[in-house]
């Protein structure tokens, strides 16, 4: 059914929900592979650095955040790997998203930055505009 799904992760609790909608559904076909996307967002982290949080501090508390998805597919023994890449969410997830060929994307409906989702629109409606893969929203 869906052999190569494409997860997007920040670990908000959509996210964390998305990951489990990934696990079982990659848990229904034997050799199914999932990519857990990050984005670090550089405007997000400038203004985190401004706030005095140090860079060391900023990689431990996504580390942490991320762990706890990562744990799921490690219990369930689906086969994964984590990816992380630079820029703006919606367009960076879009992009990995077409170029890996996906079969399916799994995304929160809402991530951690809730004011930027009110004025900018949300990056899983920007991700289902744009994928060329079907787009599951978990909310």
């Amino acid at each position: 059914m869906y052999n190569k799904i494409l997860v997007a992760v920040d670990g908000s609790d959509n996210s964390v929900r998305a990951a489990q909608h990934a696990v079982h559904l990659a848990s229904l076909t034997p050799g199914a592979t999932v990519d857990l996307i990050y984005i670090l967002d550089y405007d997000r982290i400038r203004a985190d650095v401004i706030l005095d949080a140090s860079a060391d501090d900023l990689h431990i508390d996504r580390k942490n955040r991320i762990a706890p998805i990562e744990k799921l597919f490690k219990e369930q023994g689906i086969s994964y790997k984590l990816v992380i890449k630079h820029g703006e969410p919606g367009p960076t997830i879009v992009i990995y998203a077409n170029e890996g060929q996906f079969d399916l994307v799994i995304l929160g409906s809402r991530g951690l930055n809730a004011f930027q989702e009110m004025v900018l629109g949300s990056v899983s409606h920007k991700v289902a505009k744009r994928a060329k893969a079907p787009v599951l929203i978990v909310k």
